[in-house]
């Protein structure tokens, strides 16, 4: 066994545990125990370095990893999951040779460079098809191929910017290609995350053995789709279907790590075939997208017409070059399994080599010939989708052992094949390698596949990723490319024997020229921003009152009296807003604060607005810190009806929630707009809370009797959390005026009504205009009416009324805001409009 400077033999032996007593098939094939000497020695540095992290126990470590995940915010969805799950990263990494790697590389760009000839015909000459090494079925049989694209070329000439592979390691060690992909590169994401997990998890382990980084590809690749556009600092966007795409996680992280908008169709529009994206300051031009929606969704108006996720007009703008797109739309047709079976044959007739990285031996049974030899071989081979949709007797797109048919399945899918046999494809089943692995404490082996990417470079050449995504599988059944129920995934570390003796960067580029300021902030992001302000501070109020009733109640803290007027007020208030019903309202204080914490069936409850603050806020994650993704996401205690003092307990956490909440914000969130059009929509909401709650306690009207109007003026200083404030200033219980002043129109009392109006007035002052001739625009000059209206005048000439007309401006302000800024979706708006009235 040979060492190096890099290598600590004592060490690795020491790697004891973990890997002396590992027992893999050695038929089977793993990675650890066909591994070169020297790899094997890395391999047992590694486990001994990680046996050190977790203290020598492998569920301590996997749980260290775990943890770090989830402060990374990284989560997924398996297909028909409407919640999402916390991304599975296994701590164990799958360990590979510099050497093997490299063979594995040129395999990849050799396969790249295929598939880029084989766009190129087949939207261009079809030469291959006219010369007869391609059946015309293949490609005009996929729904995948897009007929409008024939003849149209990108304007750098290049289909493929991002190319990726699932590729499967056999019993002996030759590694093969399950699947191209070339739509979306699904896991490219997954894959930056892993690593930063375990960066987290294993200290310095990756510096310490030679691990090659992976920063400098994403850059290269950045500067690559930067290059393809032909302008200087071009803006690319990630175009994403949206936050209940099963990746949208994985695309809000790349974005954030790239600095690419992360922007949805909505977000677009086309004028003089230019792309724009619409934001605050109005539209900006976009060079390019990196598109993680399929081609027919793209552009209703030149394909299906039922998208609500795509950009109308986009494939004229694209076609007459004015937009930049990665990868190519249409260049899915070259996915399906169908073409899989004719690569071999492709990869001479167009690059004159043999395959480096062969696929999975594949026939297609549209071709007599191949449809008799899987008829023959039937038990021993798996079948297959041709073109990646689900078929007559087949449930899925992942291929299924045909062995394992029940009589009554094997003679449906054979009907099915004799009327169709061209959607139908066999495959040889492959016998995956397996890899050291961390399940229940122990070091396992488990089957796994490799996720590997490929992307152009500034110079238009291909860049092999240092590492990938390993799928690690929880049964020994076939090979599955997606993430499944009980599956891990696993970081992929590419070593060196020896120090790598060239610079490698661990930060995105090089110093990049000074800018200030939060970027381009989208419409759509700066509407869901507002109302997660919005929602948010309605949630603290709604905290405030319940915290109020059950305070009074079961401590005797300030707060109104158990079957006083204030308190059926309060309960009133609380109906009004939608927190608890007419049923409830009349069973006591008591139901009412159980419904109004948990009711999700009431719009209005506190469950029921946090639920929704998370629901617009999956749009924001790549805005917010990931300590502010991790306490919005973090779950409300119960709180059961029949245990008044778990409710006040709930109610107080919540309390300490929205004060983290709004620490967190205050002090790490960047003054730009984003920030702003967050604080303009949770000023907005407590301006209009305030009128609400002094116009329902009766505190301007006189209408409650003299000895509650002592309990109704406490109880509003306690909701506007200014009790301390009032006694240092009044030597005096509570009175009308006097609070009225302090909560409405003390110009220097955060939680007074006139400071709302004059923060609303100072971060609209802050936004960008689109005017030219610097007049005011209609949100500002409503804004500055409504200050200027609380500027002059005194508490005695207020009124219920005239509160009432000023809370009816304040939602005639929110209109005009969201007129001015927001894109407009007269379903969307109405409903928002209504959910918080």
């Amino acid at each position: 066994m040979s060492t190096s400077p890099g290598d600590t033999a004592g060490v690795g032996q020491q790697g004891g545990g973990w890997l002396d007593d590992y027992a893999a098939s050695v038929r089977g094939g793993d990675l650890y125990r066909d591994a070169r000497p020297w790899v094997a020695q890395r391999w047992q540095a590694v486990a001994a370095g990680l046996a050190e992290a977790g203290e020598g126990d492998p569920s301590a470590l996997q749980e260290a990893a775990g943890r770090h995940a989830s402060d990374l915010g990284l989560t997924f969805r398996v297909t028909g999951d409407e919640e999402e799950r916390p991304w599975p990263v296994n701590a164990m990494p799958l360990v590979i040779g510099a050497d093997e790697w490299t063979e594995l590389g040129r395999g990849l760009v050799q396969r790249a460079e295929l598939l880029e000839r084989l766009a190129a015909d087949v939207y261009g000459p079809q030469r291959l098809v006219k010369e007869g090494h391609l059946p015309a079925a293949v490609i005009a049989g996929s729904p995948f191929f897009v007929r409008r694209m024939v003849g149209k070329t990108p304007e750098n000439g290049k289909f493929l910017q991002v190319y990726s592979a699932d590729l499967a390691r056999g019993p002996r060690g030759h590694w093969r290609v399950l699947q191209d992909r070339v739509r979306l590169a699904s896991g490219i994401g997954y894959t930056l995350e892993n690593r930063l997990a375990m960066s987290r998890t294993a200290g310095n382990l990756l510096g310490a053995h030679n691990v090659r980084r992976t920063a400098q590809f994403f850059e290269e690749m950045r500067e690559g789709m930067a290059a393809a556009c032909g302008r200087e600092r071009p803006r690319i966007a990630l175009l994403t279907p949206g936050r209940f795409n099963q990746t949208y996680a994985e695309q809000a992280h790349l974005a954030r790590y790239l600095g690419l908008p992360l922007v949805e169709g909505r977000d677009l529009s086309v004028l003089d075939d230019r792309l724009y994206v619409g934001t605050i300051a109005g539209p900006k031009r976009v060079d390019a997208v990196w598109r993680w929606i399929n081609t027919d969704a793209i552009d209703p108006l030149a394909f299906d017409a039922r998208s609500q996720i795509g950009v109308a007009n986009l494939f004229g703008a694209w076609a007459a070059g004015g937009v930049g797109m990665v990868n190519w739309p249409g260049t899915e047709v070259l996915e399906s399994p169908a073409f899989a079976a004719f690569m071999p044959r492709l990869c001479e007739v167009l690059t004159g080599e043999r395959p480096i990285l062969p696929n999975v031996a594949t026939w297609w049974c549209g071709q007599a010939a191949e449809a008799q030899t899987v008829l023959s071989r039937f038990n021993e081979l798996s079948v297959v989708s041709a073109f990646g949709q689900p078929v007559e007797a087949l449930k899925g797109r992942q291929p299924v052992a045909a062995g394992e048919f029940s009589p009554e399945q094997r003679e449906q899918f054979m009907a099915a094949m004799r009327r169709r046999p061209m959607d139908y494809c066999g495959q040889e089943i492959v016998q995956l390698s397996t890899t050291p692995t961390i399940i229940d404490g122990a070091v396992v082996p488990r089957p796994f596949t490799v996720r590997a990417f490929v992307a152009r470079g500034p110079d238009g050449s291909w860049r092999v990723m240092p590492g990938g995504f390993a799928r690690i599988s929880s049964t020994s059944t076939l090979p599955n490319t997606m993430m499944g129920e009980g599956d891990l995934s696993a970081d992929v570390w590419i070593v060196d024997e020896k120090p790598a003796e060239v610079h490698q960067r661990t930060l995105l580029g090089e110093e990049p020229p000074i800018s200030r300021g939060g970027g381009i902030l989208a419409s759509q992001a700066a509407d869901n921003l507002f109302w997660f302000g919005r929602y948010n501070q309605r949630a603290e109020i709604l905290t405030r009152v319940v915290r109020s009733l059950l305070g009074a109640s079961l401590e005797g803290e300030s707060g109104p009296s158990a079957g006083s007027e204030v308190e059926a007020r309060m309960v009133a208030l609380l109906q009004a807003w939608g927190a608890c019903d007419r049923a409830s309202a009349s069973a006591g204080s008591t139901v009412v604060c159980a419904r109004a914490l948990s009711g999700l069936d009431l719009g209005g409850s506190i469950a029921s607005l946090l639920r929704r603050r998370q629901d617009v806020g999956l749009s924001l994650r790549e805005r917010f810190a990931r300590d502010v993704w991790r306490l919005v996401t973090r779950p409300m205690p119960s709180a059961p009806a029949n245990r008044p003092q778990a409710m006040l307990a709930s109610a107080r956490w919540l309390g300490e929630h929205f004060s983290a909440l709004a620490g967190l914000v205050s002090e790490n969130m960047v003054r730009s707009a984003a920030w702003r059009f967050l604080e303009i929509g949770q000023r907005l909401e407590r301006a209009q809370a305030i009128c609400r709650m002094t116009r329902e306690l009766g505190i301007l009207d006189a209408t409650l009797a003299p000895e509650e109007t002592e309990g109704a003026c406490s109880v509003l200083l306690d909701l506007c959390d200014s009790q301390i404030i009032y006694r240092t200033r009044y030597l005096a219980v509570p009175m009308r005026n006097p609070v009225a002043d302090l909560v409405l129109l003390d110009p220097d009392n955060p939680r007074a009504l006139a400071y709302q109006v004059a923060q609303i007035v100072e971060h609209l002052s802050a936004l960008p205009s689109v005017r030219d001739d610097n007049v005011p625009e209609a949100p500002m000059r409503a804004a500055r009416a409504l200050l200027g209206e609380l500027q002059s005048v005194v508490t005695s000439e207020l009124t219920g009324e005239s509160l009432q007309e000023f809370e009816a401006k304040l939602f005639t302000l929110s209109d005009e805001i969201s007129a001015r800024y927001f894109l407009q979706f007269d379903r969307d708006g109405a409903e928002r409009r209504t959910r918080l009235l």
